[in-house]
């Protein structure tokens, strides 16, 4: 199976997948579209709502404990 990969219009936000033979990257809104970034599966949350002081690896305190 061939590799596929995916682009974004600049845009309008579509997005569609092509084959990594392909060259020529596709259009839409009449411009040519771009690779898309690929997004990080799990990071740490830089908000305040969100932040731990130390990171251990541990599950976020939610505080239910007491």
């Amino acid at each position: 199976m061939a590799d596929m990969q995916v682009y974004e219009c600049a845009s309008c936000g579509n997005t569609t997948e092509v084959g990594a033979d392909q060259t020529k990257p596709p259009e839409c809104c009449g411009n040519a579209m771009k690779p898309a970034e690929d997004l990080k599966a799990c990071g740490l949350s830089t908000t305040a709502e969100h932040s731990r002081f130390d990171d251990f690896d541990e599950p976020c305190d939610d505080g239910r404990a007491g």
